[in-house]
């Protein structure tokens, strides 16, 4: 039997972790070995006896064509370390995982993956930035990787997804679970469009823990990885780290000086990340290193906005890929109803924004 599968199938062992595997590898020639170990020797590998016993009972053909035929069936695709497909970059991390359970498009795996993170809790800059960045570098050849959480992620995703090189979303649950809930229809666009990517097996129950595990994966598969708004003690400043500590390229986006949104990304900056505040600042770091680029501007050079006048460049700047309330306008522009009414209409019939249910505006 292949390799991958057993590999796959130790995986999914209650009591094999990590190193388990890492001793197997070594102590093996081939891994289909395991199928004709005795509990003794799973005992010499460090493994408790009874433990043992349940490792060798169920470390069988049929099991694990059994577990074949269920990924067949819910059309998850799986990606072993021992396969072709395995993303180059992930391989070569410090702590690669064994299996990606995936739904999409494999291609993007190495389609010049680069990341964006940041807070779940945005301002509508920090949401806008990550949002309008993605849909460029997507434009540029870039494929957009983040983790499919609230705020920053989801800005990413769906900029992402605009533009022409799409985006992977690394999930810190398992494949068949959702979360944040909010974002099934992300999910589903991206699993349509995209690539989903978990390293935790189906029924795996979810825990705080496991997203810092996924953390690595974001950054160990890409370029490079940019930090959009994040407070002093973010995740994503986690993410952050590992982007340095497996010698990948760290971006940020500077923020107000008065901003705990902006305390972690201006701290990166002062510590040696590249500033960022256009697509460009990202793209020279890689001419000649990706493949198909198809950019061909800034966003200073969109060939709409000298149309727009002052207002509603204004109004424009708290408007994102996401909903954005006319409540939340009218907070944050301290205009009054009518006026701002009438801003928002003329954005739409410039085909700058456009309106959806419950009185939303969304960007074009």
């Amino acid at each position: 039997m292949k390799n991958r599968y057993i590999l796959l199938a130790l995986h999914e062992m209650e009591g094999i972790g990590w190193q388990t595997i890492v001793k197997l590898i070594g102590q093996t020639e081939s891994l289909d070995e395991l199928l004709h170990w005795s509990t003794a020797d799973w005992v010499r590998t460090g493994v408790r006896e009874d433990r043992a016993q349940i490792i060798r009972n169920g470390l069988t053909p049929d099991r694990i064509q059994s577990r074949l035929e269920f990924y067949d069936k819910t059309q998850v695709q799986i990606v072993t370390i021992y396969d072709e497909t395995y993303p180059y970059r992930l391989r070569h991390i410090s702590r690669p995982p064994w299996v990606l359970y995936t739904k999409g498009d494999l291609k993007l795996l190495d389609a010049n993956p680069f990341a964006i993170v940041g807070t779940r809790t945005p301002t509508a800059y920090g949401r806008k930035a990550a949002s309008e960045l993605a849909l460029r570098l997507s434009e540029a050849g870039f494929c957009i990787v983040s983790g499919l959480a609230r705020g920053i992620d989801s800005s990413a995703h769906l900029g992402a997804l605009q533009g022409r090189a799409k985006t992977i979303a690394v999930l810190g649950t398992s494949i068949d679970k959702i979360y944040p809930p909010e974002n099934r229809t992300l999910y589903r666009q991206i699993e349509e469009q995209g690539l989903l990517i978990s390293e935790f097996s189906p029924g795996t129950v979810s825990h705080p823990g496991l997203f810092p595990l996924r953390n690595r994966i974001i950054a160990g598969i890409s370029l490079g990885t940019l930090v959009v708004e994040a407070a002093g003690k973010s995740g994503s400043l986690i993410t952050a780290d590992q982007a340095l500590n497996e010698s990948r390229d760290l971006f940020a986006v500077p923020g107000p000086i008065s901003s705990p949104k902006s305390s972690g990304t201006n701290l990166l900056i002062q510590n040696g990340a590249k500033l960022v505040t256009c697509a460009e600042d990202i793209i020279e770091e890689y001419k000649g290193r990706i493949t198909h680029q198809t950019y061909t501007g800034s966003p200073s050079e969109d060939k709409d906005e000298p149309d727009l006048t002052e207002e509603e460049r204004e109004i424009l700047d708290f408007i994102s890929f996401e909903p954005t309330t006319i409540d939340y306008l009218l907070e944050q522009t301290q205009t009054n109803f009518g006026h701002l009414h009438t801003i928002l209409l003329s954005l739409s019939m410039k085909k700058k924004i456009a309106q959806r249910a419950g009185s939303a505006y969304v960007l074009l």
